[in-house]
């Protein structure tokens, strides 16, 4: 990789931590994602402490045009595009460590 694009490469990088970041902590100061009648503050995240947590994830608590199966699929079809994707990543940052070690 050229001089220039280790730069752009680095830029971009950086700009992207940057947007996740804020990103997270609009969610976060917002509440995004939180069901308000289920407050259990810092723990809300443990799904065993929730009372009657299968009415959130039982087949009647889904409603989409999607059915459920597909749902699935598509959520493994994502994980295995994106281990394929951290494969690539990290093929090409060992490749750019050889090249740095070259030089």
């Amino acid at each position: 990789m050229s001089r220039k694009g280790k730069i752009i490469y680095k830029v971009v990088t950086a700009a992207f931590v940057v947007a996740t970041l804020v990103l997270a902590i609009y969610i976060i100061v917002n509440g995004l994602g939180l069901s308000r009648e289920l407050d259990f503050g810092a723990g809300a995240y443990y799904y065993a402490d929730i009372p009657d947590f299968e009415k959130y994830t039982g087949e009647g608590a889904y409603n989409s045009r999607l059915p459920l199966w597909a749902a699935i699929v598509l959520f493994l079809a994502w994980g295995f595009l994106m281990w394929k994707l951290w494969k690539w990543v990290d093929r090409r940052g060992q490749k750019g460590e050889k090249d740095e070690k070259e030089d």
